[in-house]
């Protein structure tokens, strides 16, 4: 991932080669090292608790090494470049540059790049090339807070979700060109919205080029990455039914037209940014054509709707982060179970059904939970924003978007955001993009061992 960038080092003349090469030999070398001399591990079973342990240390490194390349081309503080690299990698897209628009171009790509990695998962990645089928990487697969498969063989599913991934980023690539946007632009645009990151290279975001043809591709881009993988390898052979009677993409489509109808008629926003910025919200894109400056003078209820649309999410088996829409249908589903049980006669079992099939108690009971642990960790930053001294109303804004991987924000996360504030920042990414219960293992099994 270090490496691919120094191609456009090279078109462009920037001559960073260190930058990246540096943080990449530590990597391969710290690996070539567990490789040998762990060796003797390789044998032992593997169960899900390691593949979550080794999930999220994966992602830590990732956000570290990525860190390193930010910190030595740019020079910023240690702490704001891991901090970019774990916006970057989570498809969080929130960043600690000033000014994005004077970085060398290899930086502007790598960003983009560590996006387009994150959106289908660091994890997900490296099994998909590297590692052998079998029950690690089925293991690690579930680690990612994934357990949709495309074909039995998790190593198939990743590699038929890589293809159809790779599809849609040249395509959006193509689009972008026709709109007329430049080739540097459209690919770093395209790695930034399809994964659902929304880091633009631009200091406006997409609110830079002021075109409503781009504004729609982004759209649609956003869409397709909030959209089941599972769905999408299914349009060819249903022709196009899969998406159609797809439940998690007819509520989707069906919430950005009612939520964007219903804004339009409450506030004097512009159509076409309004719909953007719902898009982006409840896609968890963060990408945005209004700044934080602008969206931060919108009318209390078209935030807090905003806010709503972050929390939910997208589809279970695509990119985007926060709590999910199947996790909030199950959630639903239960509690209306419940209500239908107490007016029924005693005894009733009431059955809860998606998809024509049956939920198990488990599911429902874990929805349940994962909601209730997502909105305390919220609850917890939230909080300790406000002891920092930010507008209570901002700082619920702030920790709804870091927990969701989401991006959105009204001017709080800067360079100037106090160290504690920055540090918590980024283990409500790391937590958010890792679905909270890999890192709460990982933090107990770390205890244990120093206890």
């Amino acid at each position: 991932m270090c490496l691919i960038p120094l191609i456009f080092d090279l078109i462009y003349f920037e001559f960073d080669v260190v930058s990246f090469v540096i943080p990449a030999a530590i990597s391969i070398l710290i690996g070539v090292f567990f490789r040998v001399y762990l060796k003797d591990y390789e044998s032992k079973k593997i169960r899900l608790k390691h593949g979550m342990i080794l999930s999220s240390f994966a992602w830590l490194w990732a956000s570290l090494i990525g860190g390193l390349v930010f910190m030595l081309s740019t020079s910023i503080p240690p702490i704001d470049s891991v901090f970019e690299s774990m916006s970057a990698l989570t498809g969080t897209g929130m960043t600690m540059f000033v000014d994005v628009e004077i970085l060398p171009h290899s930086i502007l790509f790598f960003r983009a790049l560590e996006q387009w990695i994150g959106g289908l998962g660091v994890v997900v990645m490296v099994i998909s090339v590297l590692a052998k089928p079998g029950s690690v990487s089925s293991k690690l697969y579930q680690s990612e807070a994934r357990d949709e498969r495309i074909k039995p063989s998790v190593k198939t599913t990743l590699e038929k979700t890589l293809i159809i991934y790779t599809i849609y980023t040249v395509s959006g690539i193509i689009l972008y060109l026709i709109a007329g946007m430049p080739i540097f632009d459209s690919i770093c645009n395209t790695f930034s919205i399809v994964s659902t990151g929304g880091m633009s290279i631009k200091n406006a975001n997409m609110g830079y080029y002021h075109n409503d043809l781009i504004y729609f591709i982004s759209i649609v881009l956003m869409i397709l990455g909030a959209t089941s993988f599972l769905v999408h390898y299914k349009i060819i052979k249903t022709r196009g039914k899969s998406l159609i009677e797809d439940l998690q993409f007819k509520i989707i489509i069906s919430v950005i037209a009612l939520v964007t109808l219903m804004l339009y008629f409450v506030s004097n926003i512009v159509p076409i940014d309004l719909l953007f910025t719902v898009v982006s919200a409840i896609t968890t894109t963060g990408a945005s054509v209004a700044s934080p400056t602008v969206m931060g003078g919108w009318h209390p209820f078209v935030i807090v709707c905003i806010m709503c649309l972050m929390l939910t999410g997208g589809s279970n088996g695509s990119t985007v982060g926060a709590i999910k829409l199947v996790r909030m249908i199950t959630f639903f589903k239960g509690i209306y179970r419940h209500v239908r049980e107490i007016l029924s006669p005693e005894g009733r079992v009431v059955p809860v059904k998606l998809h024509g099939r049956r939920i198990p108690e488990k599911a429902i009971s874990q929805s349940g939970n994962f909601i209730t642990l997502y909105m305390m960790f919220i609850m917890f930053t939230w909080a300790l924003f406000c002891l920092y001294g930010h507008d209570p109303f901002t700082s619920l804004f702030t920790a709804m978007s870091l927990q969701g991987n989401n991006g959105l924000e009204l001017g709080i996360i800067n360079y100037t955001l106090d160290p504690v504030l920055k540090i918590v920042s980024m283990f409500d990414m790391w937590t958010g993009r890792l679905e909270i219960y890999p890192v709460l293992i990982t933090l107990r099994a770390f205890f244990e061992i120093f206890k």
